[in-house]
């Protein structure tokens, strides 16, 4: 049980983008967490440090996909430093479950003058986590099962002012959800069209990430997503994966029924996952920094209670 890992960098790229593609080739989507199966303990939300601070982008479909794997029921996960430290013991024989952190180095270099320059390298670090399902002799209030912090007639005005409070246009009818980037306008069916609430909040999540796209917010990219397969792809791969996070921040049940064009999209994830072994790091960089930025779009709570 050891906190570092010491295989070479490139190694930590292919082994978890070797873990995903054999999660999609079995038709499983690894950020999709059940939130309706036996392991879904507790309050909705992401995966979490010892400290209570959410896991972000790549981890979170990390750790999603080994606590469904494994059956794990917490949402807490630390190194075995921190469990120590806390005077918890890993059981005997448990394995722990990489994580990794985006890092860098300078470089110092010669062009092609002779005049030295610095280049910035971005690597990842790999570590190893537990979760606590894996740890006796915690703290009481790591086992405990904390109710849900927003009672359901509650949580569903909570997402409706989240939405509302991105300021995006958002227009009701027909039966299609989409972004329309020349209009700059949020499509969505009718809300008695979708079988609960929390459909219909996981969907528009899944278009406020799309909604993000354009250069005036987070600048991602979408001049080839009507003509190139696999620029679709990968939007709809970001878009899918921040609508998963974002639900779990809100504390949403996400959508679960495959979409009418999952198989096609399934298809061309595997395809660009065996030719880009940094796609899914990508993507899920690219929907952090979309859940991120409509974080940053709500009021500050000073502001919420001289509203009240």
């Amino acid at each position: 049980m050891t906190g570092k890992e010491t295989k070479p960098r490139a190694d930590i790229y292919a082994r978890i983008t070797d873990r995903i593609v054999a999660d999609l080739e079995r038709g499983v989507r690894p950020w999709v967490k059940p939130w309706n199966a036996a392991n879904a303990a507790g309050r909705i939300t992401r995966p979490l440090r010892h400290n209570g601070m959410p896991y972000q982008g790549i981890n979170v479909v990390l750790l999603w996909s080994e606590a469904v794997a494994r059956g794990f029921t917490s949402s807490i996960w630390m190194t075995f430093k921190q469990s120590l430290e806390l005077g918890g013991h890993i059981r005997k024989g448990e394995s722990g479950t990489m994580v990794v952190y985006a890092n860098k180095i300078t470089k110092t270099e010669t062009d092609e003058h002779g005049d030295d320059v610095e280049r910035t390298v971005p690597f990842l670090r790999a570590y190893t986590v537990f979760c606590v399902d894996q740890i006796d002799d915690l703290p009481d209030h790591y086992y405990g099962r904390p109710a849900p912090t927003i009672a359901p007639a509650q949580r569903i005005a909570h997402v409706d002012a989240f939405f509302a409070n991105t300021g995006a246009t958002i227009r009701h009818g027909g039966d299609k959800a989409f972004f329309a980037p020349s209009l700059d306008i949020i499509q969505m069916p009718l809300f008695e069209s979708f079988r609960d609430a929390e459909s219909y909040a996981a969907t528009l999540a899944h278009e406020c990430v799309h909604w993000t796209a354009p250069a005036h917010r987070v600048n991602r990219d979408l001049s080839r997503y009507a003509k190139d397969r696999s620029e679709r792809a990968r939007e709809e791969l970001v878009a899918e994966l921040g609508a998963c996070f974002l639900s779990a921040d809100l504390g949403i049940v996400p959508e679960l029924k495959p979409r009418a064009d999952h198989a096609s999209y399934l298809a061309s994830w595997l395809e660009v996952l065996a030719n880009d072994r940094r796609f899914i790091f990508s993507a899920a960089a690219h929907a952090q920094r979309a859940v991120t930025y409509l974080h940053g779009l709500q009021p500050e709570p000073a502001e919420i209670d001289q509203a009240a």
